[in-house]
């Protein structure tokens, strides 16, 4: 078994036989010689137990975890990997004729990590293997983004989403507590076995598509009938704690009103916002997103990485979110609170406007000494079509007054929280001068003429920071500070061709951040091998006619 050869001499003959096969070497031949066992079994001592039976090595199964990440490798693929490929074997340290394990370990040992609160460790491991060999520097210079990663479910409409919530907690039901469902449902198990015997889709031969009013009112009343048997006194106490029963309760509080007249679908302003509604019963965390006009269901992760021309650029941090965070200035806090964890927070963070704000610029550089390099979002649409802007305004914080340019003095001053929770101050001006104002269509846009003007101010270190990036960001100096920002794209688009990283490959948010923690550090790892070896990475594709114009230009 591996757990009695982790740490051991790579047997001679594994030895012989891959350096003849592999002169050059390969990834996990590099990985066994030049970084020894980064992933020690001490590591994990905490997600497995003291005694019982001896496990397979939790060092040999991270790391096989991450070559599966590197050649984009399904489990039953990596545990062939293992026994079919010499230099995997080399990396563990296991005879030719070892014959591996069963693909299933693989995802015991992550369910394992997750269930410990180990995502992390693995990534972290390699953090620390790159700055032993001196490749990492605090206070360097790094950038972050943002992509989309799908959640693995089918993207349902509402008539097949409603359906297979139903089917799901059936199957549980079915599989939990089979006789107290047949008893349930005795006498009507012909209606609830065609409705909902197989999985629910457009072809399914019960759900008309003329009748879409009449089949989510049925879905509706057999789901309500089923919360209703579930949630009696009689029923067993432990059924609502199935996952599956209470996804059921969750939809249908999100999807149906019940009152005297029956059940109803909610519909318009009676559901909750997209963001926030449950968006597949096989994954009950994955939300639907938009960013930039594209949608999707699933999650939003952040990547940061070294940006220095002198070392090779690693990933430092993976931040995982749900799509509906919409909001990447929302991530940037926990991303430096974790590199400074590490010891690894930057002097200058690149960034796209989606992180830079008012709040951000301040508490980078006066609590943890960063410099967010970003372009501030453009103050308002008003400017474009000629109305007053913030900056109009004459703002005196000392007497807590504004002048409008009218020329009218504000009449309160008060601090208050936005929607989001941020400190804000909100000023107000007086609706008789306002009404009377000829500049009135200029400064509000508010039909009652009883209103006048508000101001929503940020605090004045924050106002002047964002006044402050606005102005020095269109000069040329600005601009060549920030160009190195774009070369996160690649890093992006290797985690989501090589490692699959644009579809999770799991369930759940937890699950799905241990997922990209492994794909990061299986990037890094490529990178460092690559840099020891001095292959340069591949430069960027370009046409044919980019390179006529750009010799003609």
């Amino acid at each position: 078994m591996l757990e009695k050869r982790r740490g051991r001499q790579v047997p001679e003959l594994t030895a012989r036989v891959v350096a003849a096969a592999f002169p050059k070497g390969t990834l996990a031949v590099w990985l066994r010689d030049a970084l020894g066992e980064v992933f020690s079994d001490e590591l994990f001592a905490e997600a497995f137990p003291a005694d019982g039976r001896p496990a397979i090595s939790p060092g040999a199964l991270a790391a096989v975890s991450v070559l599966q990440y590197a050649d984009n490798l399904s489990d039953r693929q990596a545990a062939e990997a293992v026994r079919a490929r010499m230099d995997w074997k080399y990396l563990l340290g296991l005879e030719l004729t070892d014959p591996g394990f069963d693909h299933s370990v693989l995802s015991d040992f992550r369910a394992r990590l997750a269930e410990h609160g180990l995502e992390e460790k693995i990534f972290e491991a390699v953090l620390e293997a790159a700055a032993a060999r001196g490749l990492l520097r605090p206070r360097g210079r790094q950038r972050t983004d943002s992509t989309k990663v799908l959640a693995d479910v089918r993207l349902l409409n509402r008539m097949e989403f409603v359906g297979e919530v139903l089917r799901t907690a059936l199957e549980a039901l079915a599989a939990a507590h089979p006789s107290w469902l047949e008893e349930v449902l005795a006498g009507q198990e012909e209606r609830w076995l065609r409705r909902y015997g197989e999985r629910i889709d457009s072809w399914h031969g019960d759900l008309p598509g003329a009748d879409r009013e009449q089949w989510l009112r049925q879905v509706g009343e057999d789901g309500f009938f089923l919360l209703e048997k579930i949630e009696d006194a009689k029923a067993p106490a432990w059924l609502p704690l199935i996952p599956a029963l209470a996804a059921l309760r969750r939809c249908w509080d999100e999807q149906y009103l019940r009152d005297e007249h029956g059940v109803q679908a909610r519909e318009g302003a009676q559901l909750p916002p997209g963001a926030q509604r449950m968006a597949s019963p096989h994954d009950p965390q994955a939300r639907y997103g938009v960013k930039r006009g594209q949608g999707w269901v699933g999650y939003t992760l952040h990547v940061t990485e070294t940006c220095e021309a002198d070392a090779p650029r690693l990933i430092t941090d993976v931040a995982t979110g749900t799509a509906a965070d919409g909001d990447d200035s929302a991530a940037l806090p926990g991303i430096h609170q974790r590199l400074e964890r590490r010891g690894l927070l930057p002097a200058e963070h690149l960034l796209d406007s989606g992180y830079v704000t008012a709040a951000n610029l301040v508490e980078a550089a006066g609590t943890r000494g960063v410099v967010l390099i970003g372009p501030a979002r453009p103050i308002t649409a008003a400017a474009a079509d000629g109305r007053f802007t913030h900056e109009d305004f004459r703002i005196d914080d000392q007497a807590r007054t504004a002048v409008c340019p009218g020329g009218q003095t504000s009449i309160s001053w008060v601090p208050a929280h936005s929607a989001r929770g941020v400190p804000v101050i909100q000023v107000r001006f007086a609706a008789a001068g306002c009404r009377a104002c000829p500049l009135r269509q200029r400064c509000t846009t508010a039909d009652n003429p009883q209103w006048g003007r508000t101001l929503t101010l940020r605090h004045p270190r924050q106002r002047a920071a964002l006044q402050q990036r606005r102005h020095e960001q269109d000069t040329p100096a600005w601009r060549h500070r920030y160009r190195p920002r774009a070369g996160i794209e690649a890093t992006i688009h290797q985690l989501t061709s090589r490692t699959g990283l644009r579809r999770s490959r799991y369930h759940g948010l937890q699950r799905t951040h241990l997922g990209h923690c492994l794909a990061a550090a299986a990037v890094n790892l490529i990178r460092i091998h690559a840099w020891e070896h001095g292959i340069q990475p591949d430069p960027t594709r370009r046409t044919h006619l980019s390179r006529l114009l750009g010799r003609c230009a």
